[in-house]
């Protein structure tokens, strides 16, 4: 069975959402063998991004940067994943009420890094999510658990 690892720093109602909306897209019933992992990014061990196959990371833009709890889950893991995680595929959805280029460069250099694969394009919404960017957001978690799929 495959993990598909969900980081997320969800602090606000539009975060939530957004999150809502990723682990419904990630968990729905006809993607089959594949499980899903939530982990709140003040949380995640450098072993959870090592037992999983794939990563979702969520995040508000805070100050144009991506927050400080997905900046840290990185910095106490980076260097004991950094070998052993290359060429997997991760997703990313973002929350920024202005100013989210910065946390877009952020996610893109730490991930290139890592060697990681964008397997979908990023979610990024500003204000409150509409239906469309659930509805995005729902793909997008669809699109990497349906990705980890036994083939």
């Amino acid at each position: 069975m495959s993990r598909l690892l969900i980081v997320h720093h969800t602090p606000s109602p539009a975060c939530q959402e957004m999150f809502e909306a990723v682990v419904s897209g990630a968990t729905d019933p006809e993607i089959e063998g594949v499980e899903v992992i939530r982990r709140a990014a003040l949380a995640v061990t450098a072993s959870d991004f090592l037992d999983a196959d794939g990563y979702l990371l969520g995040t508000p833009a805070n100050l144009g940067y991506i927050s400080g709890a997905l900046k840290h889950a990185f910095d106490v893991s980076y260097y004991q994943i950094l070998d052993s995680t290359q060429g997997r595929p991760f997703g990313l959805y973002l929350h920024g009420n202005q100013g989210t280029e910065g946390a877009v460069r952020a996610v893109d250099s730490i991930t290139s890094g890592l060697g990681w694969t964008k397997a979908a394009e990023y979610v990024i919404v500003s204000g409150s999510p509409s239906k469309d960017d659930r509805e995005a957001c729902w793909e997008l978690g669809a699109t990497v658990a349906a990705g980890l799929m036994a083939g």
